[in-house]
């Protein structure tokens, strides 16, 4: 059970803002619409999967509740003190055959590097949008090394997003600006991608509403919304 006091401590390691309001208890994996898709290809045991930015490794834990083998998942955030807080909080450390690694997306050489070109299906929740636009394109030139270079690898996540495509300043200490998407600029920033790397994608995105916590949402901006994404390699 995720205490109070175990959230101030993951507070310490990094004082993001989903962190302060337990906003990543919902595992968003579980409900994006290509789900029952990851499932079926990740059950077979022949898919590698990447969460990366995954903080605590908590949608790892619903894909093996859901029937997956946990030593095809693989999770990875910049912070080894989520990795570490995610076996206390799961209590699960001798159990769970899931491989975690700290690494940072920027760096070429990385513990993220033996897996380029070996990944099926990469998934990332509240990680694009801490960063401004050139540096979320780094982020998805990076997806693109990690993908297996072949038909069907995808990239699945949701971000916090806007109806007006625009950079601010960011509210996660230390990340200077973000850029927030909307469906247009989303998919404009994969045709980039595409052209700088050789590379075709279908590109699919939605903005919804955040759901209401009590009347309002009370940290959101005008026209801030949930951008959710999935971009399948042609």
């Amino acid at each position: 059970m995720l205490t109070s006091s175990k959230r101030d401590t993951a507070w310490e390691v990094f004082p993001y803002p989903c962190i302060g309001q337990f906003r990543f208890l919902d595992m968003p994996l579980g409900g994006f619409h290509d789900y029952p898709e990851i499932l079926q290809r990740l059950k077979s045991g022949n898919e590698k999967y990447l969460d990366l930015g995954c903080c605590f490794g908590q949608d790892i834990r619903r894909l093996v509740n859901d029937g997956v083998p946990g030593s095809v998942l693989i999770g990875s955030d910049l912070h080894r003190g989520f990795l570490d807080l995610g076996y206390d909080l799961f209590t699960d450390k001798d159990n769970l055959d899931s491989k975690f690694i700290a690494a940072d997306v920027f760096e070429s050489q990385s513990a993220l590097t033996p897996l380029e070109g070996k990944i099926d299906i990469l998934h990332t929740s509240s990680f694009f949008h801490l960063f401004g636009y050139e540096g979320q394109k780094k982020i998805a030139r990076r997806v693109v090394q990690l993908l297996k270079p072949q038909k069907d690898s995808l990239l699945v996540g949701r971000q916090v997003g806007n109806v007006r495509a625009h950079e601010e300043e960011s509210s996660a200490s230390g990340s200077g600006n973000m850029f927030l998407q909307n469906v247009e600029s989303w998919k404009q920033m994969w045709e980039e991608i595409g052209e700088e790397t050789g590379t075709q994608w279908d590109v699919y995105a939605t903005l919804e509403d955040w759901p209401l916590v009590g009347n309002k949402v009370s940290w959101h901006k005008e026209g801030t919304k949930r951008i959710f994404f999935s971009v399948r390699r042609l």
